[in-house]
C-alpha cells in the first residue's frame, strides 16, 4: 500500500484529503504543522508522497519542502502543493522549491488524485 503524508493546518481539508485518499487504497499520515510533520518524518519510515500546504501557522510548507530536498532519505519523494495561493508567483516559486506539482485550493477531488497517481511510483 503506498503512503501520503498531508501536511495541512486545515482539519476539514485534512479530513477531505485523508477520506479522499484512503478511499483510493492509500495509507495515510496527517500533520498540522511543519514542526509535527518533521517530528514524524524523522521516526517513522519516508512516505511515497508528500501533499502539503504553504501558509500554515509557524514555519510554511515551502520551508518542509526545502527541508526535504536537504535530506537524504527524503529528498526524491515527490512534491504535491495543495494552496490557496493563486498567483502564478507562487506556483513558480513552490515549483523553485522542489514539488512536481502545485493545486490551487478549491480543487475537484478527481485533480488531486490524477496528481497523485501520476507522481506515485
Amino acid at each position: 500500500m503506498k503512503h501520503i503524508f498531508v501536511v495541512e493546518d486545515g482539519h476539514a481539508e485534512q479530513k477531505m484529503i485523508e477520506a479522499l485518499l484512503k478511499q483510493a487504497g492509500f495509507q495515510v499520515t496527517l500533520s498540522s504543522s511543519v514542526d509535527e510533520a518533521w517530528d514524524k518524518l524523522q521516526n517513522g519510515s519516508p512516505p511515497d508522497l508528500f501533499v502539503l500546504d504553504i501558509v500554515m501557522p509557524g514555519k510554511s510548507g515551502l520551508e518542509l519542502c526545502r527541508t526535504i530536498r536537504e535530506s537524504d532519505k527524503l529528498q526524491d519523494i515527490p512534491i504535491v502543493f495543495c494552496s490557496s495561493k493563486s498567483e502564478e508567483f507562487d506556483r513558480f516559486w513552490a515549483m523553485r522549491q522542489g514539488a512536481q506539482a502545485y493545486l490551487v485550493k478549491p480543487y475537484a477531488p478527481k485533480e488531486l488524485l490524477d496528481v497523485v497517481y501520476q507522481h506515485v511510483k
